[in-house]
């Protein structure tokens, strides 16, 4: 069973069960419209095999079979008369549940992001709970008229914030978010390393240099000043800074620590509303070896599809708040 399911996230490309294959656009079917406890990453296998199990005897899909993940509610909106949710139920709402600024993004990038959101079993514990307390946090401060602000931090703001704060704004913009807004800072600032460069260049990021320098950390390093772009529109000046370089937020933002030498370094981080430790390994160590371009990827992805997980949380609990009567 578990191979029959592996074989089927291979797919790819974007929007509707004819590119994608129904298992996958069914799987985001549920992931929009299921039970809050379809967000919860450490369900996301036993989705997938209940999901596999019932379009495989006949390519629909029973309130029955998929009780413990939606409500009959939601079930019976999608389905209608016949009980049953088909092809053309899942075709049919998902084109019309599509955020704006998901469509504005760069088709190379969608198109990985929508494999990312395959993958959320892959997601550790360590990274399940750091996102949902992020989740959990932006929740609780969010105001669709006011930007919510993240700074993604580790030591020398080259790889893994950087890495962080792009996806995050993707994940953002995919999920229909685009208040939130990331950004990247260090503890002992560097330069925007080239191996980050090519590794988001790989997925369909532009990375461009604009022609400019910020200051130099170290004292031999050049600092060059790149414009980050995800889709039409949606961009991020990016280079090698502190995290309260004047450049990023100053208050009410939150700390998202992605190494372990900023999280031991900053026990406490000015301004910041939530403290959060994310400690991700440091792609660095296989610099110049052939498993180079690999593990930068890895890690890109492992950053991205937690936060896309985060994001997907945060969008299903500010739409269950909204349809709350008033007087809730």
């Amino acid at each position: 069973m578990l191979k029959f399911i592996f074989c089927l996230l291979l797919v790819q490309p974007p929007a509707g069960p004819a590119e994608h294959g129904l298992f996958v656009s069914s799987l985001w079917l549920l992931q929009q419209f299921g039970s809050q406890s379809v967000t919860d990453s450490q369900n996301d296998l036993r989705l997938k095999s209940v999901l596999a199990k019932a379009l495989a005897k006949d390519g629909v899909i029973t309130l029955n079979e998929v009780s413990e993940f939606m409500s009959s509610e939601s079930f019976q909106k999608i389905a209608g008369k016949d009980d049953a949710i088909d092809v053309g139920d899942v075709a049919r709402t998902l084109g019309t549940s599509i955020p704006e600024s998901r469509t504005k993004l760069n088709a190379q990038l969608r198109s990985h992001v929508e494999y990312l959101t395959t993958t959320y079993d892959m997601i550790d514990d360590e990274h399940r709970n750091g996102a949902q307390r992020l989740a959990n946090w932006m929740v609780s401060k969010y105001d669709s008229e006011k930007n919510l602000d993240v700074i993604v931090i580790c030591t020398g703001n080259s790889r893994r914030s950087i890495l962080g704060a792009s996806m995050g704004n993707l994940a953002a913009a995919y999920y229909g978010l685009t208040n939130v807004q990331f950004y990247s800072g260090g503890t002992a600032p560097t330069a925007f390393n080239s191996r980050t460069i090519a590794t988001l260049k790989a997925i369909g990021f532009s990375v461009e240099a604009t022609g400019s320098e910020a200051t130099r950390g170290e004292p031999k390093t050049s600092n060059p000043v790149y414009r980050v772009k995800w889709g039409h529109g949606m961009e991020s000046i990016e280079f090698s800074k502190h995290y309260a370089d004047k450049n990023n937020p100053q208050h009410d933002f939150a700390a998202l620590l992605v190494c372990t030498e900023a999280d031991a370094g900053c026990p406490s981080v000015t301004g910041a509303l939530l403290r959060l430790s994310m400690p991700y390994f440091d792609p660095k160590s296989y610099d110049d070896s052939p498993l180079e371009s690999v593990k930068y990827a890895e890690r890109r992805d492992d950053i991205g599809r937690t936060m896309l997980s985060a994001l997907c949380q945060v969008r299903r609990l500010i739409d269950a708040k909204q349809r709350q009567p008033a007087s809730q």
